[in-house]
């Protein structure tokens, strides 16, 4: 994929010293090094750190989808807090949330948080920085992830009524996905039980899902149906009030909307995203809450 190049790069900034690599490089294994590797051989060549300004770093070669993964894994990890990682890649917080907010594999390709940010991993990738992972402790995220005092009307027959749109559930698993206490991999785990051992919500259909956009983009999807359940006691394991949204989505999927099989929620089972019959001149647009309205 072809980088921005038509105007010089402003040089990033050092918020973290882990952006800067001594030499020789420091063991970042979290292993003890072996007796064998304590001392340098008089004729070993320290390694000499790599140039942010190295072709490697300009030319971009992965796509926006890719980035946007790096970053929320970068992010997700602790290492950096979401201004840090800004300044460091020195991007304004509007260019940031605009790139971050969209989806597809060309969708950002003109933003400088997709040229800044491919250049500070791979400049780190080059100088031999390992992409961190997020430390989690067993008993945290289980005590986090524990809904088992929960029960929802229709969850043994899997038709627990869905009040959320797909939008607004994967903003939940974004958000809920930045606790220190939680990994990805437990949340697939935990929102799986919702099936009983019939569907696995995989990494892969999770990832799936947050890659789309839309009110009812993925209403299909293992991962919504599940996330809405996981999320739904969750509330009321902890006690906290429905949104307005959400109140909103109550009085509009009440059971009159004859666009879902069930009757109420939104429907899980056929989806909702098109395509659409429409008479000549029309043309369908869905609204926040799902609804297909045409114009």
């Amino acid at each position: 994929m072809a980088s921005n190049t038509s105007a010089p790069r402003k040089p990033l900034r050092d918020v973290s010293s882990n952006a800067n690599i001594s030499t020789p490089i420091a063991n970042t294994t979290g292993k003890p090094a072996s007796k064998t590797t304590n001392k340098r051989k008089a004729t070993e060549e320290p390694r000499e750190e790599i140039d942010i300004d190295d072709d490697r770093c300009q030319m971009v070669d992965i796509s926006c989808d890719r980035v946007r993964t790096k970053i929320r894994n970068f992010i997700n990890s602790g290492e950096m807090k979401v201004g840090e990682f800004q300044k460091a890649i020195d991007v304004t917080s509007t260019s940031y949330r605009n790139f971050m907010g969209q989806n597809g594999p060309y969708k950002g390709s003109a933003s400088s948080v997709y040229v800044n940010a491919f250049a500070f991993f791979k400049h780190r990738e080059l100088n031999g920085i390992k992409e961190p992972k997020k430390k989690v402790k067993k008993e945290d995220e289980k005590k986090a992830t524990d809904v088992s005092g929960v029960k929802l009307d229709g969850e043994d027959e899997q038709e627990v009524p869905v009040y959320e749109t797909c939008d607004e559930v994967r903003k939940k698993i974004r958000a809920y996905l930045t606790d220190p206490s939680v990994t990805q991999t437990g949340f697939c785990k935990e929102i799986s039980k919702t099936y009983g051992g019939d569907k696995n919500v995989s990494s892969a259909v999770l990832k799936a899902f947050l890659g789309k956009k839309g009110p009812v983009a993925g209403n299909t999807s293992a991962a919504f149906y599940a996330s809405y359940v996981f999320f739904e006691k969750i509330r009321i394991r902890d006690g906290k009030p429905k949104s307005k949204f959400r109140e909103e989505m109550e009085k509009i999927y009440n059971g009159s909307n004859p666009s879902n099989d069930r009757g109420l929620g939104m429907s899980v089972k056929d989806k909702l995203d098109g395509p659409f019959w429409c008479r000549a001149g029309e043309s369908p647009h869905i609204d926040k809450y799902g609804r297909v309205e045409f114009n």
